[in-house]
């Protein structure tokens, strides 16, 4: 059940909009093992001018996943960290090496969705 958000300071447009959604949900449900259909990705523009690095406005992402802690090993995050960024890079031409993909692990019983948290649902699973 991730929660996805994805920044970018580039001209918004539909078809990239449409195509980062793709690429997340594939490496989020082939990677991480996560369930796509409660998988919510928001896809941000903003303008360029209002993005710097090191002083300087460059064409740049930040992505930023949040997980169940403990639901994924550290092969996992680091093959999904790699995968995205090389995908996003293919799609968007040159972008900063300073483009940042964050994956946020969450305690299971600090969120949920459908009024439950994780841990509620982990739980209800082993005595079902």
């Amino acid at each position: 059940m991730p929660y996805i958000n994805v920044k970018l300071n580039l001209k918004e447009n539909e078809e990239t909009r449409e195509k980062i959604v793709d690429i997340v949900l594939d490496k989020t449900t082939n990677i991480l093992n996560k369930k796509r259909e409660v998988t919510s990705v928001l896809v941000e523009f903003v303008p360029f001018s209002s993005w710097s690095i090191g002083g300087e406005n460059s064409a740049t992402f930040n992505l930023d996943i949040k997980i169940t802690k403990g639901t994924n090993t550290k092969e996992q995050k680091a093959k999904y960290i790699n995968s995205v960024y090389e995908e996003f890079k293919n799609l968007l031409g040159e972008i900063s090496v300073a483009s940042y993909i964050t994956i946020d692990e969450v305690d299971g019983d600090s969120w949920g969705f459908e009024g439950l948290t994780q841990e509620y649902r982990y739980i209800k699973s082993k005595i079902s």
